[in-house]
Order: structure tokens, then C-alpha cells, then sequence
């Protein structure tokens, strides 16, 4: 399955407001979000299903692939384009056998040896920070920018760099071999969610470009 990881949106109800997570995510897909990872912590795996199918009839109607974080069984019953996993998750390679070969496969890899473990395992890219730290996850550690560059360089499959990434220090990635930003609050907790993604997009394409 071919998949766009330039401006890879996760999604997070806690920046919510005035607007439900479906409308903001609608704004950023009429904006050019390329990739969306559906990220419920708190529901149970019924309540996940019902929304991920809601949110399914959505990113197809922009041809956009919904990933499911975590869940192998809420991402097999609603068909989505694939999973991630991190570390402390279900270890890769189980998940690829569970998905079959034509689901897409994103692991978290915050070392080169599990970058190069994840690919081995079968994962078609990798996740990798918190490049500047997170407001999503407090204990985040920040990954340097040297380390990313390292991370990319060991694997032949494509990296998304992570971690209070927003459209102000997008461009502090050139350089590091990434190909596209996975942000949460740098999107959802904009006031102009698609003039984030926009320029997000713009800024990426520059730093591909400049590989």
C-alpha cells in the first residue's frame, strides 16, 4: 500500500473545543494532511471501534489512510490502512504476522538498534523523538537532532520525526533525513488548523528537497 508521510496528523480530543475531532480533522484534510493516526487512550475497545469506523468514512472520502495506534484488533475490524506501535506495545513482528503483508506497519524506534529491529521485524516506516520534547506525552524525553540523523540513516524505510513538532520549528529538521513530521497539538490546538497544515506541508517539501 503506498502511504504519504509528509504531514502525518494524530489525533487528540483534548485540544477539542467549539469544534468536534472530526471537524478539525476535516479541516486539516481539505488543508493536505497526507497520513492520520487515530490515538484513543481512554476508550475501551468497543467505543474505539465505533469511532474508528466513524473516522474510516472520513479519511476515505479524502483517499487519506487511517492508521489505529496501538490496536492490532480495532484496525483488522474496521479495515483501516494499517497500525502503529511503540515500544512497550505488541512487538513488531507479531504485529505483522496478525496484519498480513499488505497492511502498513509503523513502529516507534528511539534508538538505532530498534530501528534497525523494527525494520528486520517488518515495519514499512518508524516514528522517532520527541525531536522537541511533547505536549502530549510529559515524559518524553527530546531526541537530538544528531541521533535522528543516525536514526535515518540506518534503515532503508522512510522516518517521521515526532514530538512538539509545530509550523514555528518545523524547519530546525532540515538536515536529519526525515521524511514528514507526525504532530498532534502543532495541528489540533491551532486556531488555524489549516493554515498549520499548510504551511507544515510546505516546510516539509522544502526539507525534502533539500535531502
Amino acid at each position: 500500500m503506498k502511504f504519504d508521510l509528509r504531514v502525518y496528523a494524530v489525533t487528540d480530543r483534548a485540544w477539542t473545543g467549539t469544534q468536534s475531532l472530526e471537524e478539525q480533522l476535516e479541516t486539516a484534510l481539505k488543508a493536505g494532511v497526507t497520513l492520520v493516526q487515530l490515538r484513543e487512550k481512554e476508550l475501551d475497545d468497543e467505543a474505539f471501534l465505533v469511532e474508528a469506523r466513524e473516522i474510516k468514512n472520513l479519511t476515505d472520502r479524502y483517499q487519506v489512510p487511517l492508521i489505529i495506534n496501538d490496536n492490532v484488533e480495532v484496525a483488522l475490524a474496521c479495515d483501516a490502512a494499517g497500525v502503529h506501535v511503540g515500544q512497550e506495545d505488541l512487538e513488531a513482528g507479531r504485529v505483522r504476522e496478525l496484519l498480513g503483508p499488505d497492511k502498513i506497519l509503523g513502529v516507534t524506534a528511539k534508538t538505532v538498534e530498534q530501528a534497525r529491529r523494527a525494520q528486520a521485524a517488518g515495519a514499512d516506516y518508524l516514528g522517532s523523538g520527541a525531536v522537541f520534547g511533547s505536549a502530549t506525552k510529559k515524559n518524553a524525553k527530546p531526541m537530538t537532532k544528531e541521533l535522528l540523523r543516525e536514526i535515518t540513516a540506518s534503515v532503508s524505510i522512510p522516518v517521521v520525526a515526532i514530538g512538539g513538532i509545530n509550523q514555528e520549528n518545523v524547519h530546525e529538521l532540515a538536515g536529519t533525513g526525515i521524511a514528514g513530521v507526525a504532530v498532534v497539538s502543532g495541528i489540533f490546538a491551532e486556531a488555524d488548523i489549516a493554515g498549520a497544515v499548510d504551511r507544515l506541508r510546505r516546510e516539509v517539501e522544502d526539507i525534502r528537497a533539500a535531502k
